[in-house]
């Protein structure tokens, strides 16, 4: 049984994160939004040829790519840089694996939940080894187990395009052993996908112009993701759900009410995230990208109230999500002896309404794997 009541739940986050319990969080949208300084042009990153737009100081803190507020700073501009080809549409039908059904009388396999992972491939498969679901050479070990990933696996981390083909190979294998392996649609593959197809295309955000790519650079985005990134990557990303229901659990990304702006049913959400990626344009992705960023819905005095909501239109008596590192949640980001966050595991909030899976792989935390139900 993992620990119960290890953590606390502040009423106001945490110092220093200057973002109120509904906007997108650390480096994500609504910072993009708020500091934001459209050039004229729209340049290159910087190191990218020969033009650069600085947006503001980037440094690490760990493994986490953190942004400083700067004020407005002079922008060069020159050569765009280069984005993806995409191709031409795939034509062929997308491979879909069942869900294979127990026998009369055989209940269905465990299910597990893995956390946001981030490029960290090596971290990801000694957690998998550790959790028995997969053996020695990186193969499914499960059997009839069900596993979910609740997305986020690119940026900031080494080895993201490793990671989704980590994940493609062992819901392969998952299917053949009678099990599966699922993945929920985060929003960095919102923002990754995003980069590929559109660049440095000019979109409208609340606070004036900005693109996609830049975005994803100032969220941790890999320029070698964005160059090994393949058509059978795009459309198997393309087609991840937002959100799922297994055994009364309502898995998410994020810890946002938003969903409920795309549906009243899981089917309703999931039909509109993928309707928007195929036939609308960059605004509509940039919104939806936004949305799932908020972040904090669940915490605090309304919390329980929020997650009702959800569970009422969608059905389940519990969310599981990732999105929002435990430390944050917790205020519990650096020790006064500057060692790691301690995460001992998913953190139970919200009258224990909401179960966080991001233990914060990317800040010396940990990438969480779990067996539901957590109690």
């Amino acid at each position: 049984m993992l620990p119960y009541g290890s953590y606390y739940e502040p009423s106001e986050p945490p110092a220093g994160y200057g973002y109120d319990e509904t906007h997108s969080g650390y480096g994500g949208a609504h910072y993009l939004e708020q500091h934001w300084h459209a050039p004229a042009h729209h340049g290159a990153h910087p190191g990218s040829h020969d033009a650069t737009v600085q947006l503001g100081t980037l440094h690490r803190t760990g493994h986490e790519q953190a942004v400083h507020e700067q004020p407005p700073v002079a922008v060069t501009t020159g050569e765009d840089p280069p984005t993806i080809e995409l191709g031409p549409p795939l034509t062929e039908q997308p491979v879909n694996f069942p869900y294979p059904q127990p026998e009369p009388g055989e209940a269905p396999g465990p299910l597990y939940v893995i956390g946001d992972v981030h490029g960290y491939l090596d971290e990801l498969l000694a957690a998998l080894r550790q959790a028995s679901l997969i053996d020695a050479e990186g193969r499914w070990a499960a059997g009839r187990s069900r596993v979910w990933f609740l997305g986020d696996f690119t940026d900031r981390g080494p080895d993201g395009i490793g990671v989704i083909e980590l994940v493609m190979q062992l819901a392969a294998e998952a299917a053949a052993a009678g099990g599966y392996c699922r993945a929920l649609m985060g929003n960095h593959e919102l923002l990754f996908l995003g980069a590929a197809k559109y660049g440095d295309e000019p979109v409208q955000s609340t606070a004036g112009t900005a693109s996609f790519l830049a975005a994803w650079r100032l969220n941790g985005g890999q320029q070698h993701d964005l160059d090994r990134l393949e058509s059978h990557h795009i459309s198997w990303l393309s087609r991840l759900p937002a959100m799922a229901l297994e055994d009364g659990h309502l898995l998410l990304h994020s810890d946002t009410t938003a969903y409920l702006e795309y549906g009243e049913s899981i089917a309703e959400v999931n039909d509109a995230v993928h309707d928007l990626l195929a036939d609308e344009g960059a605004d509509e992705w940039w919104d939806c990208f936004r949305r799932f960023t908020k972040r904090f819905a669940f915490r605090g005095e309304n919390g329980p109230d929020a997650v009702h909501e959800l569970l009422g239109a969608y059905g389940g008596y519990r969310v599981v999500h990732g999105h929002s590192p435990i430390p944050y949640l917790t205020g519990a980001v650096h020790a006064d002896d500057g060692a790691p966050p301690h995460v001992p595991g998913p953190y139970i909030y919200a009258d224990e309404l909401a179960v966080a899976m991001d233990g914060g792989v990317t800040m010396d935390g940990r990438l969480l794997i779990a067996r539901l139900p957590v109690n």
